[in-house]
């Protein structure tokens, strides 16, 4: 390890693997802000920015452990190279796309490539650095991935107001090509042949089975809950994700070790985080047009108005470990999903006359419950599991979370749509112009300028912050179903012997 330990590149190799993750990290984010322009210009549905949202997340969640069990076969250096150029590849498609279904695929496989690049970037790290080093390098990693989650409003925000809406997907190829020079020149390539073979079954029931259930949840404000391409896209995905945990339990080395579950602190900690998650993805999809459209900010100023969710999330999460230390993790943990409980329901009292002042505060909330709950939930998970599973864990983890995120983009989305539907007042519009105007608030902004129509416009306004009122209560119901059992089942104390540093780090890079 002396070698590595006196590796004069490793800094540097560590920067390009840091700009990787940053890449990856406002990717998410910069999307969000991005969604009502394309709604726009494209003549999105509100469905059809579930999708824009969802397809990465959903083949993300499907390819991340077989993305790594193909590194430790083929080459990480190898797979990670290869995980950079899909991602590069799939944002050129994007900011060329010309209509919706082409920036869904683009989207799809960008998640291809986002991910190789989140475990592999992590597990080249052991060969770079040595031990004492190697916690250090983890937490910057982990940092950029953080820090993407404010960035990306942010520059989202510029490049709207400056460009055209596919430079947010533009911006990825310069960072992406970056990583892949950075990941030629300076890293060693490292395997480990005796891992697991990718189970291409599994995998295929992973993907399917996500896939139709979030296409059931999608479709199915505009179709009806009872729809029957509904209900067999809700029993497909019921059968294919039954027979994948059976398959898994068979399994000798399985890529999704349920057997994992039956550690209750790994199972209460993973299951407030994917909570978290999804309220945190939903909660992301539902803000922008809320400032967007209805208080009439522009991109810029709608990314810079996401800052105290953000800022509130970074403070909390920083200032977790000491607080834990104090009270244990079952205590902070709890207290904060009921922060995020408090945060939510105040902000399910939203009016079209509240204002930004009222949104700012509520935000702030949300941030710190979402931190003081988060990080402490993902570490304990980890915490309470043997060493030698800490990989396993992780993916688990890791996984679970991306379908959390995913399901809370499509479900609390369909809720938002359903609401704003039923609310929206379109008496006396031409047939066209008012299923038009049904589709998402911007469309109905659209419609009601194109006709010259002040009273759409304010219905609009108030059917959006309706549904954004009911998603914000689901999300409080949610925040709280996650804090009972947290309070009640968690273990007491904060486990001190468990995961590798490098293994409890690695969640937090999937935030994207």
């Amino acid at each position: 390890m002396a070698t590595v330990t006196q590796n004069p590149r490793r800094w540097w190799a560590l920067g390009a693997l840091v700009a990787s993750m940053l890449t990856l990290g406002f990717d998410m984010t910069i999307l969000n802000v991005a969604l009502p322009t394309m709604a726009g210009r494209l003549g999105a549905t509100t469905g059809q920015q579930q999708w824009m949202a969802d397809a990465y997340v959903v083949v993300f969640a499907a390819l991340m452990l077989p993305a790594g069990l193909l590194g430790d076969r083929f080459g990480r250096r190898r797979m990670l190279i290869a995980g950079l150029g899909v991602f590069l590849a799939g944002s050129l498609l994007g900011a060329l796309a010309g209509d919706v279904n082409w920036v869904v695929a683009a989207r799809a496989f960008m998640g291809i490539g986002g991910a190789f690049v989140t475990p592999l970037a992590l597990s080249v790290l052991p060969s770079l650095f040595s031990p004492d080093e190697r916690t250090k390098a983890v937490g910057i990693m982990s940092a950029a991935s953080a820090l993407g989650m404010p960035l990306g409003p942010i520059i989202g925000g510029w490049l709207l107001d400056h460009f055209w809406w596919g430079s947010v997907f533009l911006v990825n190829v310069p960072m992406a090509a970056i990583g892949i020079a950075a990941c030629v020149f300076l890293l060693p390539e490292t395997s480990d042949p005796a891992s697991p073979a990718v189970d291409l079954v599994s995998t295929a029931l992973t993907a399917t089975g996500l896939a139709a259930l979030i296409y059931a949840i999608i479709e199915a404000p505009d179709r009806g809950w009872g729809d029957a391409l509904v209900l067999a896209m809700f029993g497909a995905a019921a059968v294919l994700l039954t027979a994948l945990v059976l398959r898994e339990r068979r399994a000798a080395r399985p890529m999704l070790d349920m057997t994992l579950l039956a550690h209750r602190g790994f199972l209460f900690n993973t299951l407030a985080a994917t909570l978290v998650m999804f309220v945190l993805s939903g909660l992301m999809f539902v803000l922008p047009p809320y400032l967007q459209a209805v208080l009439g900010h522009d991109a810029l100023g709608t990314g810079l108005r996401l800052l105290p969710l953000m800022g509130g999330l970074l403070v909390a999460a920083r200032g977790a470990q000491p607080v834990v230390a104090r009270f244990g993790a079952r205590a902070v943990v709890s207290a904060g999903l009921v922060v995020l409980a408090f945060a939510a329901l105040l902000g399910s009292r939203t009016t079209t006359g509240s204002g930004y002042g009222y949104t700012a505060l509520w935000l702030t909330i949300t941030g710190v419950g979402f931190g003081f709950s988060v990080v402490p939930a993902m570490d304990g998970a980890l915490g309470t599991l043997p060493r030698d599973r800490a990989g396993s864990g992780s993916g688990l983890l890791m996984t679970l979370r991306q379908v959390g995120g995913a399901i809370g983009i499509a479900l609390l989305g369909s809720l938002l749509s359903g609401a704003f539907r039923d609310r929206l007042d379109v008496t006396g519009l031409p047939p066209q112009a008012a299923h038009t105007a049904g589709d998402s608030v911007v469309a109905a902004h659209l419609t009601g300028e194109k006709l010259g129509s002040a009273r759409l416009l304010a219905s609009a306004n108030s059917a959006y912050v309706h549904g954004m009122g009911v998603v914000l209560l689901v999300c409080g119901i949610a925040a709280l179903a996650a804090a009972l059992p947290a309070a009640a089942f968690l273990p007491r104390a904060t486990p001190t012997q468990g995961a590798a540093p490098e293994m409890v780090a690695a969640p937090e890079d999937a935030r994207q």
